[in-house]
């Protein structure tokens, strides 16, 4: 390893282009008819099958922190490439579901496959690619020591996802509700990642726990994050329809802190959620006054600030080595204030 820590751009364009023929080696194994369609997920075919690409798009957060987490306990990089694979491709599996539950037509700039080949499609794509994720690590981990870590992340996962849909059935959500279904919808994942690649590096339980902690805290952050640029965030930048969390009435961390708040705002938010039309672009710049207005803005950065202080001082506990831990940290920064002239700046860096 590099005695120069590279920063976080750097990191997220390197796991990029390593993680690409990982995934690509895994779809490969898929019957052909899934295979296409998971290549039009990815963006690798047009809907004629010609190629467009054979890289995989996104932020290949959590294969990073996979490969990051290996190293700190001294395992060399290539020993978190089944881990890395495999957290993406639940990642991606996780987005097929999304978007069909939440009807989210648009996915990374392009239609969401969904929409693009119907329900069946995305629903099998999805399940293959969950499936294909324990085929990556059980080709290269025979004793298959990692794989009750993944099923465990990929139930707290599901179970985050049934949460997410019982929140959008009333508007008497706390935000602490909110803040347990981005813990298992994102924070689940970033810390299985983390646990994997530790676990691959060779860690004893109490690093790895550490690990693991660290990217469930730096995911619930990543989690408040993306809900505050869905409202305030630029659609080129977010790859979705401006505000389409408020158009759906989704409960997400800001909504929820903006209805518990106790405040004028809070109650004419409450009755813009409980009408039956659907949302407007005037309800949704009005929503969004509404939760600025009543703080919730800023309550969910402060929420993402602690967390993460909280990440980083778990990976101070875990006693990484000088170059592994600035890494490390510069994939916090990188993460935390990603669209730096937005407002989800977390103004000084974590704190």
């Amino acid at each position: 390893m590099s005695e120069t820590p590279r920063d976080g751009a750097t990191i997220l364009a390197q796991t990029a282009t390593i993680v690409g023929p990982l995934i690509r080696s895994q779809v490969n194994g898929l019957p052909p008819e899934i295979r296409h369609a998971v290549a039009l997920h990815f963006g690798w075919q047009a809907d004629d099958r010609t190629v467009r690409s054979a890289d995989v798009d996104g932020k290949v957060v959590r294969p990073a922190l996979a490969f990051l987490a290996c190293q700190p306990v001294g395992g060399a990089p290539e020993d978190a490439r089944p881990a890395a694979a495999a957290v993406e491709l639940v990642h991606n599996a996780s987005l097929l579901h999304d978007d069909i539950i939440d009807h989210d037509a648009l996915r990374r700039g392009r239609p969401a496959l969904w929409a693009a080949r119907g329900l069946p499609a995305a629903l099998l794509a999805g399940d293959a690619l969950f499936f294909a994720a324990i085929h990556a690590l059980t080709e290269s981990d025979p004793s298959v020591q990692t794989i009750p870590v993944l099923l465990g992340s990929v139930q707290a996962l599901i179970e985050g996802e049934y949460l997410d849909t019982l929140l959008e059935t009333g508007t008497e959500v706390s935000e602490a509700r909110a803040v347990a279904v981005a813990a298992a919808k994102t924070g689940e994942l970033f810390a299985c990642a983390c646990e994997l690649g530790a676990l691959a590096g060779g860690a004893d339980p109490a690093r790895a726990g550490h690990l693991r902690a660290f990217g469930q805290q730096l995911g619930i952050a990543f989690q408040c994050l993306d809900d505050i640029l869905d409202i305030w965030g630029e659609e080129q930048l977010t790859g979705k329809p401006a505000r389409s969390d408020l158009r759906a009435r989704t409960i997400t961390v800001p909504v929820a802190a903006a209805l518990a708040s106790r405040t004028s705002q809070a109650s004419a938010l409450r009755a813009l959620y409980q009408r039956d039309a659907p949302m407007s672009e005037e309800d949704c710049r009005q929503a969004a006054e509404l939760i600025e207005e009543a703080g919730a803005r800023e309550t969910t950065l402060r929420r993402a600030r602690r967390c993460t202080t909280e990440a980083l001082e778990h990976l101070a506990r875990a006693e990484p080595e000088t170059v592994s831990a600035a890494e490390l940290a510069a994939l916090v920064d990188t993460l935390v204030n990603r669209n730096r002239c937005s407002p989800t700046r977390l103004q000084g860096g974590p704190s």
